[in-house]
């Protein structure tokens, strides 16, 4: 049996720590700013968090691509000839097409070289969570699970991974044509912030609407509580897009206190994910019951 290499993307998010623990590989999306295309590196090689957060507060409009082709390319020729089979975990394809630019490079050196073995899933989730499923993946591969036991888990179990966000604004989701239209009538009241959850197609969905910066991150704790209830995996994962440390650590305080035997990892949302968001936008993640919504 070959060894599986894990591979995700720029939406992951997924920590320096995380990915040399278990291997994981990446390949870059690029954040594009007056025309110019930076690769968006998840170690913020390029701009720092707060640089990129400062252009968005002063108005400057930042946007993505998608993984290029050749970028997939290289990275799915590299690992194929040294003997991997390969896992991509993806940005939602609701979200980004990169899952099937990878699905279509995939096929290409499939056809070439008849020993390489490439999976390309489309997780139904971005950001953190979608790192989460890559860590999953990853551990399952750890604990000799097969290429396709890893890939049959991972299908099956996806949809129980569970994202709840609240953001300062829907403006940049809306701009970025990552929320859907029916829910941008939340993000237009004063003080009102929305909640939004990854739904059952991969797509951002205001569920509710909180009134007051606190209350709305006391209410997505509350919310993956309940979705976490009789989950065995405790980790939880909170990510912040350059919010004041006062409001980053009442959050992971708030899941510290909320969610019994919360294993709590702090991260930045990462240059991909935070030109959708913008800044001030906080989100916690983890496994729990399927979700169900379809918004």
């Amino acid at each position: 049996m070959r060894p599986i290499k894990i591979v995700t993307d720029s939406c992951s998010d997924l920590c320096k720590e995380l990915r040399d623990k278990h291997g994981i590989e990446y390949v870059k999306m690029n954040t594009v700013h007056n025309e110019k295309e930076t690769p968006a590196s998840l170690d913020w090689e390029y701009f720092s968090a707060k640089e990129l957060y400062d252009l968005m507060r002063n108005g400057e409009r930042i946007t993505t691509t998608q993984v290029p082709a050749a970028e997939f390319t290289e990275k799915f020729t590299k690992l194929t000839d040294e003997g991997f089979d390969v896992i991509y975990i993806s940005c939602s394809g609701a979200l980004s097409g990169s899952v099937n630019t990878g699905k279509i490079v995939a096929k290409d050196i499939m056809a070439k070289n008849p020993e390489a073995k490439i999976a390309c899933i489309d997780p139904l989730m971005a950001c953190i969570g979608e790192g989460m499923i890559a860590v999953k993946a990853a551990e399952l591969a750890e604990d000799g699970k097969s290429f396709d036991e890893v890939v049959a888990y991972i299908e099956e179990n996806k949809l129980r991974m569970n994202q709840f966000c609240t953001v300062n604004t829907l403006d940049y989701l809306k701009r970025a044509g990552r929320v859907k239209a029916s829910s941008a009538f939340f993000g237009n009241l004063f003080g009102v912030k929305p909640v939004i959850i990854s739904d059952a197609k991969g797509q951002n969905t205001a569920i509710k609407k909180v009134k007051g910066r606190l209350a709305s991150m006391d209410e997505i704790v509350n919310l993956l509580n309940d979705a976490m209830q009789g989950e065995e995996d405790r980790r939880v994962f909170v990510g912040h897009a350059d919010c004041p440390q006062e409001e980053v650590d009442y959050l992971a305080n708030k899941v510290k206190e909320v969610i019994k035997d919360a294993e709590v990892t702090v991260g930045y949302i990462g240059p991909v994910i935070g030109a959708s968001v913008g800044p001030g936008a906080v989100v916690v993640y983890g496994w729990g019951k399927k979700v169900e919504l379809e918004g």
